[in-house]
């Protein structure tokens, strides 16, 4: 088992300033351990995270000081580590700059092995892997610490299957048959002769104002489940767990920048498997912005900010947006019941419509948008060629009812709504069931008086109708004359 400390996330300018090393026997019971620190040269980077100041490795050697035992710790053993590349990455340039020839390292990376023996997890870091599976963490964030750590999650991955797997076999393989030099060949690097100038530049996402935004909320509380289920490749878990770790402070640094660049290398991630992984955390971000019904201004903005911090292009977003609505129209959909029949109400309220109200009793008005929203029917502040319906009770004549009229849009008296509501119809995009037997609406509300229907059905309505009975439609342009006269004697 090995486990890093280092001044920062980049392999190739960062340097390790604690490693242990854990070995177990083939039962995972362990043999021995052993854990130093190291002179970086330089600054020690995040203390708040790993612990080790400035005074706590002054005077310890360099890593070359002390590279050929740690070749003779870890020679013809398979290296064991969670999320794996990254201390691998680390073991192999901090070597290299020591003058080693380090040959290709096959390890076996416990956060992989993850996705078989904890499939169901939301997060898949050290501890969440741990708490999981009973294993104790004590002292994390010190390379010990997490060894031991990775020690333990190890031998219940070898309980679970009992006995080593598949790829704990090819990694087992793989060490026996390396050759380590027994020296280094070239003379160790300096500190200068370490510094790289070629570094992408620095992407800033930086939120308005010093309160978290709904997005950011939204953002913190996803889990990898959701991306990997929105088409994110399983090859990219390590790297969306660094990359939500990046994101949740709402600031790409440079430093994390470079971070995500070198995983993608580690990890041999191409070009697609990245922009799937970036729109697969943009359609679970989509998806949750949606939940409640309603998108924010806010959240569309902070969507298109981390879509142009991902690469992923603007018109992407709305794509996501609308792909997350019929998703939720869909679920909304299942299970809703057909029509009664006779059905007197005309053309069916469907999930996903829109509507608006107008001149209502608050109360009742209150808790039929809410329930409206609940059900995933869109309310709206204004009427629209898009609007499905106005409801009002005809107490007031403001703009939407007039609004309503010069469009032609359907109005209902709230009592009907509610009746509407009542027997709520699935989206029309995933299908219509065959209306019932329809009646002649009711004119007049048995309530108040007021009209039900004012003026002539919307086109969208009759769309909606046309779809239901099997004529084929188009959602946009003129309805043909047959369409609108089979619609006029069925209403």
């Amino acid at each position: 088992m090995v486990d890093v400390e280092t001044t920062g996330l980049s392999p190739r300018r960062d340097r390790i300033i604690e490693l242990a090393i854990v070995r177990l026997d083939a039962a995972g019971v362990v043999v021995d351990e052993s854990v130093g620190r190291f002179d970086p040269e330089g600054p020690v980077g995040a203390t708040h995270i790993h612990g080790i100041t400035q005074a706590d490795v002054d005077g310890k050697p360099r890593f070359a000081d002390v590279a050929p035992s740690i070749v003779a710790g870890i020679a013809g053993l398979p290296v064991v580590a969670h999320n794996a590349k990254f201390d691998l990455a680390f073991l192999r340039n901090e070597l290299e700059a020591a003058g080693w020839d380090v040959p290709w390292v096959d390890g076996y990376c416990t956060l992989e092995a993850s996705w078989s023996y904890l499939p169901e997890m939301d997060r898949r870091r050290l501890v969440d892997c741990c708490w999981a599976s009973g294993v104790a963490l004590d002292d994390a964030h010190s390379a010990l610490g997490d060894a031991r750590a990775t020690a333990g999650l190890f031998r219940s991955y070898l309980r679970a299957n009992g006995g080593p797997d598949r790829a704990m076999v090819q990694a087992q393989d793989s060490a026996r048959s390396t050759n380590w030099p027994s020296s280094p060949t070239r003379t160790p690097l300096s500190p200068s002769d370490r510094s790289w100038d070629q570094r992408p530049a620095p992407i800033r996402f930086s939120r308005s104002r010093p309160t978290m935004p709904p997005l950011m909320k939204q953002l913190t509380a996803l889990t990898l489940l959701e991306v990997i289920d929105e088409g994110a490749p399983v090859g990219t878990t390590a790297y969306l767990e660094l990359l939500f770790d990046a994101l949740e402070d709402g600031d790409i640094s440079e430093t994390e920048s470079d971070a995500l660049a070198e995983v993608r290398a580690d990890y041999d991630l191409t070009a697609a498997d990245v922009t799937a992984a970036h729109e697969a955390l943009l359609l679970a971000l989509a998806h949750r912005a949606v939940d409640d019904g309603h998108v924010s201004h806010e959240e569309r903005r902070e969507l298109r900010s981390v879509a142009s911090l991902l690469g992923v292009p603007d018109g992407t977003v709305k794509a996501v947006l609308n792909r997350a609505d019929a998703a939720r129209h869909a679920r909304l959909s299942a299970g809703l019941g057909p029509l009664p029949d006779p059905w007197p109400h005309g053309v069916p309220l469907r999930v996903g419509d829109r509507i608006a109200f107008t001149g209502c009793e608050e109360r009742q008005r209150e808790r039929l948008e809410r329930r409206a929203e609940e059900l995933g029917v869109r309310v709206s502040g204004a009427v629209s060629g898009r609007t499905t319906m106005l409801i009002t009770d005809g107490s007031f004549s403001g703009g939407k009812l007039a609004r309503s009229l010069e469009l032609g849009t359907r109005t209902v008296h709230p009592d009907v709504f509610e009746v509407l509501l009542r027997h709520l119809q699935p989206a029309s995009a995933i299908g219509m069931m065959p209306a019932p037997s329809v009646t002649a609406p009711t004119a007049i509300s048995s309530r108040s008086g007021a009209q039900d229907e004012i003026g002539r059905p919307s086109p969208s309505a009759i769309r909606a109708w046309a779809v239901a009975q099997g004529y084929e439609v188009g959602v946009r342009g003129r309805l043909p004359r047959e369409v609108l006269d089979a619609y006029a004697k069925a209403v």
